[in-house]
């Protein structure tokens, strides 16, 4: 729910950040925004950091993300009475919108206190951000989490980690960051900034460094393949930005530099499929899909015996793609999940496809698979569809929806708050949440594996398929394109 705030202070050296002169076709944004929210099927999707291009072109919140001043400078009188009002609109979000009315049996408004008693000892925004996160985190629900304005700046810490078992490893590593001369692939981190990381802090570590509290720099733990430990600084990139942002009509460049930055991440999240002999592979990194896209896939797959869908890394995305990839792959009518909440939601279905993929399906997961990932892999469990493979899945499986709120009028601040408005039971009656999918056979690469590149997962669903493939082969079918920085 969008909510509106009087009129607010110009920005100064040490306000709240860049603020943005809000134009008639952003107000008419706004309000086609708060009719989703309202009326819309929600999405499962887990914490996704850094996924500007994801939010901006799926029509979430962010039309004009804010951002801050380095965290450095301090917080001014303006800044606390903000962040105060970030907390009142996070507890006032769960109150109306929570699928569970008794709020967990939490005293939400004791809770609410607790944290607004913090907001004057904090030193700076990201101590700020940090108590609206760690206000809402007292839920321990994967899909309810605060979504701060954005930054001043942007960082780029050079790598990107991904979890395998229980472990958090290092599986890419920018070319010309600081990080290519101090990490490797294949690199275990045990620790950033002397927090543990491990799978089961591994998404609040990733929210927190890259959400709430970038950093100039990060101390880091790791271990190599091999068992060796080492201590390393990784310094990060950080791109300047403008304190003031125009989104106005006619307000110049600044709208089309924010959509032209925003498509360098689109290629990251297209799915892609392969087809060799008897079996396609198809790589689905997110469920935002077109129809269009997963007819033109299914009508690809058909054509083979045998189709591995491989989720690993896939976070989820929106109920109607997960709906109409479940009917493109079981050919009638099956139920999903159903979802509890306040208003009586309607069971997850999945969607008639005239066409559907009725040969063998493998269907690949990892610890990174979450949200509607899961579920799909779930079902295809229970149904007798196919088989799963791979590692244990992230077990973050809610419905949420995403309410933006705003302050000031003319010069506008923006953030968020993801709200989870159903528990999703599946077909047997049981949640996924905090429980994941276990693989029918559960199937993990070392970190030997990743350092080289092998993807001893992928080529034992292929042998299963009659495909033979070699590991390496596999690790190249879909190479990672870092995006510019």
């Amino acid at each position: 729910m969008m909510s509106t705030r009087g009129a607010e202070p110009r920005a100064t050296p040490h306000s709240l950040g860049k603020r943005y002169n809000e134009s008639a076709y952003q107000q008419k944004k706004k309000q086609d925004l708060k009719k989703s929210a309202d009326e819309g099927r929600g999405c499962v999707v887990r914490k996704m950091c850094a996924l500007r291009a994801v939010e901006f072109f799926l029509g979430c919140v962010w039309l004009c993300p804010t951002v801050f001043q380095a965290q450095q400078q301090g917080m001014s009188s303006i800044d606390r009475e903000q962040v105060a009002q970030m907390l009142r609109d996070a507890r006032d979000e769960v109150k109306k919108h929570y699928y569970d009315p008794k709020i967990k049996g939490i005293d939400w408004d004791a809770r609410y206190q607790k944290y607004a008693a913090q907001i004057p000892n904090a030193r700076e925004l990201g101590d700020g951000f940090r108590i609206v996160a760690g206000f809402l985190m007292g839920l321990d629900d994967s899909h309810t989490f605060f979504d701060p304005p954005h930054r001043k700046n942007e960082y780029d810490y050079g790598y990107l980690m991904g979890l395998v078992g229980d472990a958090a490893l290092v599986t890419h590593v920018r070319p010309k960051s600081d990080a290519e001369a101090k990490l490797h692939v294949g690199d275990q981190v045990l620790t950033i900034n002397g927090i543990r990381v491990d799978r089961k802090g591994f998404h609040t570590v990733e929210y927190y460094f890259n959400n709430l509290a970038p950093q100039d720099s990060l101390r880091l733990i790791v271990q190599s393949p091999t068992g060796e430990q080492h201590r390393v600084i990784v310094n990060a990139a950080i791109k300047e930005g403008k304190q003031m942002l125009n989104y106005s009509d006619g307000g110049g460049s600044d709208l089309w530099d924010a959509i032209r930055h925003d498509e360098n991440f689109i290629p990251a999240f297209r799915e892609k499929i392969v087809e060799n002999g008897d079996v396609a592979i198809w790589r689905l990194p997110i469920f935002f899909a077109d129809p269009s896209e997963i007819v033109r896939f299914t009508a690809k797959a058909r054509k083979h015996a045998t189709l591995i869908l491989d989720l690993r890394g896939n976070p989820g995305g929106s109920v109607d793609t997960l709906e109409f990839l479940a009917g493109a792959l079981f050919g009638k009518e099956v139920k999903i999940a159903d979802p509890v909440g306040r208003n009586a939601p309607k069971p997850i279905i999945a969607k008639h496809v005239a066409d559907p993929f009725t040969g063998k399906l493998i269907v690949l997961v990892d610890g990174n698979s979450a949200s509607a990932a899961e579920m799909l892999a779930r079902v295809v469990q229970l149904e007798h569809r196919g088989i799963v493979i791979g590692d244990k899945s992230a077990g973050a499986v809610m419905e949420a929806k995403t309410f933006g709120d705003h302050q000031g009028t003319q010069f506008v601040t923006y953030y968020g708050f993801n709200v989870t408005v159903a528990d999703v039971l599946m077909s047997d009656g049981k949640s996924l949440e905090k429980i994941g999918v276990i693989p029918d056979e559960p199937i993990l690469p070392t970190a030997a594996d990743v350092a080289v590149g092998r993807d001893p997962v992928l080529a034992h669903a292929a042998e299963l398929a009659g495909l033979k493939l070699d590991p390496i082969a596999a690790g190249k079918m879909f190479p990672f394109e870092w995006p510019p920085f």
